[in-house]
């Protein structure tokens, strides 16, 4: 065995920058970084190659004085924290001061810099090899400039897993949006071979935001964002998230930052998937900007060397607070946001008054005109009866009789043997088309007038903005949906004995977590008792999913309080079974409406939450404006 020695300071530097300098845009992350914890205004970020060949960042931060300079570049050298109340509390991004000794010691690497008070600024050079600094005066003004040359130079095999220069590059890019929506007060250039790529000024207003968001995420995302901002607890959510009907494929559009700090957090993650659960399609993933801001002592920022995972000293207040403010958000849109996106598409942006105005998940023209969960109020123009209209509906369909009379029952206590009908629209009489529906003078509904039906699948209505083609199986599933949700939770989760209590296998962790948690899952109707160091029985289960896999459920339940400190299992799958009732209750295709039918139906869908979308995903409704109407006849040309 040989004997122990200390490492050389070129060794551990390059032992570091294995953690530190992944490639190219793990340089510019930290040199960037650096910048900003300098008090920069403006960024510049020069790159060749992909950056291998050349890293230059420049920035008119506070400097570093010419006797600091062959510290900076010293293993563990910073000024960002000098004791450890400074570490648990940390406000700047960068302070272990690793980042500049790791980078020298994989590349030929030149810093320099002035500060207020130097009449001329000074240069530091290093070369990955002893270590040894060399200083020289230079001509440079108040602020910093670092070089990065041939990165991996001297560690070929490090050096053989980089990518092509366009991948490389695109990493670049993502790294310095990042910083830039981190940071609106600051500036920011990129430039690669010679060519601008990003050229950003700083942005204060809400509308300078906008557009840099739009520059960096894409037009079409902020066009079909909602705007949040909430407060409680400590804590301030705000930033905008995107309409589901604005999704992805992949999570490629998904900005989280915690004190200006991007993270990406499994806490976080799930939540913000809990919020979107029931109006995404499919494996559809949700896109946002969001930032988190939180007392610095209440979250861990060193728990990673590229300290992208935080850990919160309250995760579930933290996981709560996320959830609640972005289910109320989206909950709250209703048809006047996407109108919202699809006209500004179609006809350019609204006014900067109307977007500076915008509240926590409002538009504008929610602001004029709020869609409070009532319908709109109709003048004394004709009238139908809705719940007719949804009786006869209701009759034609073939009920999955066990199941529905079971969740019905139980929501009216369950003595009632007779079948109850499905929850149907309210009676209200319905304007007929041309007449205003608002008392308060504006001139027409979200949804505009309904015209014809097609096909008896889609309902047609026109408004100002063009023609509305409404799924009507779709609308009148989620406005159900929605329904059942608010009549369960008024009636509480009831529960059902098992006659024969289950025995259930299990780790000690988890057997000791389902009896320290034992009212949390007794309020999820489930009630488990721990029978040994390993084995759980359960004794009942809720009375809505007395037929599911129980076993696997309180699996899952175990798993997610193991992982998060809570589930949401139970909602998930009752939710789950209410979706299927609602499709299988509402009106199907073929059905013939009426034109007081059909704006019955219209007005619902403006007055429920997350009307967008059916309870699977898929949209309810789309808008074809006036322009699109008129480039597909090259009206106007």
């Amino acid at each position: 065995m040989p004997s122990i020695r200390l490492l050389s300071p070129r060794l551990a530097n390059q032992i570091a920058a294995g953690e530190v300098v992944e490639r190219p845009a793990s340089v510019v992350k930290e040199l960037v970084e650096n910048a900003l914890d300098a008090g920069a205004d403006r960024v510049e970020v020069e790159i060749e190659q992909g950056g291998v060949k050349l890293i230059r960042v420049r920035d008119d931060g506070c400097g570093i004085a010419e006797g600091d300079l062959p510290l900076a570049l010293s293993r563990h050298a910073t000024s960002k924290i000098a004791s450890l109340d400074d570490l648990e509390s940390v406000a700047s991004l960068g302070f272990r001061g690793e980042a500049l000794a790791s980078i020298s010691s994989v590349s030929r690497l030149t810093l320099t810099s002035r500060t207020e008070g130097q009449e001329a600024a000074s240069r530091v050079e290093v070369e990955g090899r002893d270590m040894d600094a060399l200083i020289s005066p230079a001509a440079h003004p108040v602020g910093t400039t670092v070089e990065v040359r041939d990165l991996f130079f001297n560690t070929p095999a490090r050096r053989k897993f980089l990518r092509t220069e366009k991948t490389e590059f695109n990493h670049v890019e993502e790294s310095v949006r990042r910083q830039a929506l981190s940071r609106f007060d600051a500036g920011f250039t990129l430039r690669h071979n010679q060519r601008v790529v990003h050229n950003l000024r700083p942005a204060e207003s809400m509308l300078d935001k906008e557009r840099r968001i739009g520059a960096l995420c894409g037009q079409k995302f902020i066009d079909s964002a909602v705007v949040i901002d909430a407060e409680a607890t400590g804590l301030r959510l705000w930033g905008w998230v995107a309409l589901p009907t604005f999704s992805r494929s992949q999570a490629d559009l998904q900005y989280f930052f915690v004190n200006g700090r991007v993270i990406r957090d499994r806490l976080v993650a799930h939540a913000v998937r809990q919020a979107y659960r029931d109006v995404l399609y499919n494996n559809r993933h949700s896109a946002f900007v969001l930032y988190l801001e939180v007392d610095p002592a209440s979250v861990d920022v060193n728990v990673h060397p590229t300290k992208h995972e935080v850990r919160f000293r309250d995760g579930r207040l933290v996981h709560d607070f996320i959830f609640r403010t972005l289910h109320k958000a989206l909950a709250d849109v209703r048809p006047d946001d996407h109108f919202r996106g699809a006209v500004a598409q179609s006809f350019g942006r609204e006014t900067a008054g109307q977007n500076e105005a915008v509240g926590a998940g409002q538009s504008p023209a929610q602001q004029q005109q709020p869609w409070s969960g009532q319908s709109a109020a109709p003048s004394a123009g004709g009238a139908a009866s809705a719940s007719g209209f949804m009786g006869r509906a209701a009759s034609q369909q073939e009920w999955q009789a066990s199941d529905q009379m079971a969740f019905y029952n139980s929501l009216g206590g369950g003595g009632g043997s007779a079948r109850q009908e499905p929850a149907s629209f309210d009676d209200k009489p319905v304007m007929p088309l041309g007449q205003a529906a608002h008392a308060d003078g504006n001139d027409e509904p979200p949804l505009g007038y309904a015209i014809a039906q097609l096909h008896g699948i889609y309902i047609l209505a026109q408004g100002s903005a063009g023609m509305i083609v409404v799924d009507m199986h779709a609308a009148h599933e989620r406005i159900t949906y929605e329904r059942m949700k608010r009549a369960l939770a008024d009636q509480d989760l009831k529960s059902q004995p098992l006659l024969v209590p289950l025995s259930l296998s299990v780790s000690q962790k988890e057997a000791a977590l389902a009896e320290t948690h034992g009212i949390e899952l007794q309020q999820l109707g489930l009630q488990i008792e721990r029978i040994g160091p390993e084995t759980l029985a359960i004794r009942q289960v809720p009375a809505l999913l007395r037929g599911a896999d129980t076993e696997q459920l309180v699996r899952d339940v175990l798993s997610d309080l193991i992982e998060h400190g809570q589930s949401d299992r139970v909602e998930a799958v009752t939710h789950e079974l209410l979706g299927t009732m609602a499709c299988h209750g509402s009106v199907r295709a073929n059905r013939q409406l009426t034109i007081p039918e059909m704006n019955s139906l219209l007005r619902d869908m403006e007055a429920t939450e997350r009307s967008g979308q059916c309870n699977h995903g898929r949209p309810t409704w789309t808008l074809v404006t006036l322009a699109e109407l008129d480039k597909l006849f090259l009206r106007g040309r």
